[in-house]
């Protein structure tokens, strides 16, 4: 009888559990990863275009200044006409009055709302995080971003979804504020690849793990040569070694 009554209650609880388990990110294969890993400047400015078109009406990019772009193979000309297309305050001016400019190179990305008091009430309470430091914030973080970019689906039978809230197996809880971001054809590529779902959601991920750590590059590339020096150095000091001592019996 007691038997029979445990396997009742573990029956019951093993749904449950199962429900409110996240699931963890599949792993993706991503161009940047590793030691030897580099950025793809055509994912890199594929990714900026769906952060510009799409992300950035909700999430701001405070760290990174439109010079920056620059490595993701922008020219200065064009830089100038992506930092024309936003507006900064700015001032006080003669007068003492802040005031709004078109944004210049050196600006940083302005965020998409006045205070943080108007960016939960445009979100139903939710604040939207700045996606400066997203990759590094989050652990797994490219394969978090990427799995939670295609991990909206009907909610499980008996999870009910409250109000203003959309179901993704990939955010802890299940229940996320921001409403599925992309669509199939969302943005036009302009080098012609197809813009679906996993391909913008590859992209800006790609985009983003570069704006967490602009200068992945160069330290990957320093490492390396702090390798080669030291093995060379080793080589040689062994050598010197064996020169020094070989008559020493």
């Amino acid at each position: 009888m007691k038997r029979t009554l445990l396997v009742l209650i573990l029956s019951a609880i093993a749904p449950l559990h199962a429900d409110t388990t996240t699931p963890h990110p599949p792993k993706q294969k991503w161009s940047f990863a590793g030691t030897f890993g580099t950025f793809k400047r055509d994912e890199l400015q594929r990714g900026f275009q769906v952060y510009k078109e799409v992300c950035s009406s909700c999430h701001s990019l405070k760290r990174i200044r439109f010079r920056n772009l620059q490595a993701l193979g922008f020219n200065e000309a064009e830089i100038k006409a992506i930092a024309a297309g936003y507006e900064v305050k700015d001032g006080p001016n003669a007068e003492g009055e802040m005031f709004q400019r078109k944004a210049l190179p050196s600006d940083a990305f302005p965020s998409p709302y006045p205070n943080e008091n108007a960016a939960r009430a445009a979100n139903n309470g939710a604040l939207p995080p700045d996606l400066s430091l997203i990759i590094k914030a989050r652990a797994d973080g490219a394969n978090y971003v990427y799995a939670l970019m295609n991990g909206y689906t009907e909610p499980p039978v008996g999870i009910t979804v409250e109000s203003g809230r959309y179901y993704n197996k990939y955010f802890p809880g299940g229940q996320i504020s921001m409403a599925k971001p992309l669509s199939d054809g969302q943005v036009v590529y302009a080098d012609g690849t197809p813009a679906t779902v996993e391909q913008m959601s590859r992209d800006v991920v790609t985009f983003l793990a570069w704006s967490a750590e602009p200068e992945a590059e160069q330290r990957k590339q320093m490492g390396v040569k702090v390798m080669i020096y030291l093995l060379v150095m080793t080589v040689v000091f062994y050598l010197t070694m064996r020169r020094i001592w070989k008559d020493v019996k």
